[in-house]
């Protein structure tokens, strides 16, 4: 690799066309390390079909998927280098988190005792450390969500993929998880594509959008440009849906603060 390629972000260069059964979706979009993309449409737009494309799990009609310059679009998924956080997040019932993590590092051909120790930074990084010897029965849907990931990048994936990120966590907790998932995402050195319906998600993750509607893209570019000129009903309807919750936030918090000054908390020792 030349220098000046050395020095260029991680891209992910993607023109698909895929077909399931009757439906065709069509695609093209550009992402580089430190922008994730969020793909975002209604229920049956091709989102899925899309991210699946991309793993490798559904076969590419037409087009390419260009990797650092490589085209991975005839590779097994497992040759692709690509890390993939499904909607269930999908953590092996029968191992420890420790054990899910460290599974990632022996995908690599590490051994079961230098996969575990490899694996304890990454329990570290991702707050985890004191939940090694615990199943995911006994997590909650946030913990189980940084199992997934972490197990994800610690493969040393080339890119990385998240299918509905939150879709599975309660109500409650979906702002801070988002929070601590965006702050991952920024360290993560090679480009992400976030498949989501949220425009929470979108508005919180992305740094790109592009927009599928019944299989083709009708709009593109960051939250800002949507929100100031969405291009078709359904992203009018997405960018009332986050104004909408976000004037619901903000009054919850005024209540809330109002609350605590009628109602201050006494000082310890009181």
């Amino acid at each position: 690799m030349s220098g000046t390629a050395a020095s260029a972000p991680a891209a992910l260069i993607a023109d698909i066309t895929a077909r399931r059964g009757a439906f065709e979706a069509t695609a093209a979009f550009h992402v580089v390390a430190g922008r994730p993309l969020a793909l975002v449409g209604p229920n049956g737009a091709g989102k899925t079909t899309v991210l699946n494309v991309l793993a490798g799990h559904l076969a590419i009609e037409r087009g390419s998927i260009l990797l650092d310059g490589r085209d991975v679009a005839g590779l097994a998924p497992e040759a692709r280098r690509i890390g993939v956080v499904f909607q269930d997040f999908l953590v092996f019932p029968h191992l420890t988190v420790a054990d899910n993590v460290a599974y990632g590092i022996r995908m690599r051909g590490a051994r079961r005792a230098a996969a575990r120790a490899a694996a304890l930074p990454w329990l570290e990084r991702f707050d985890l450390a004191d939940f090694g010897d615990r199943y995911p029965h006994e997590l909650s849907g946030g913990q189980a969500q940084r199992v997934a990931l972490s197990r994800a990048l610690a493969a040393e994936p080339d890119a990385l993929l998240l299918d509905e990120p939150m879709a599975s966590l309660d109500v409650e907790v979906r702002d801070e998880v988002r929070a601590d998932l965006a702050r991952h995402l920024r360290e993560f050195s090679g480009p992400t594509v976030i498949v989501t319906h949220s425009a929470a998600d979108v508005a919180a993750l992305a740094s790109e959008v592009v927009v599928l509607e019944a299989g083709a893209v009708t709009q593109r570019g960051t939250w800002a440009q949507l929100r100031e000129a969405p291009a078709t009903p359904y992203v009018t309807r997405l960018v009332q849906t986050r104004e909408n919750s976000r004037r619901e936030n903000s009054r919850r918090e005024n209540e809330r603060t109002q609350a605590r000054v009628v109602n201050p908390q006494p000082h310890q020792g009181e």
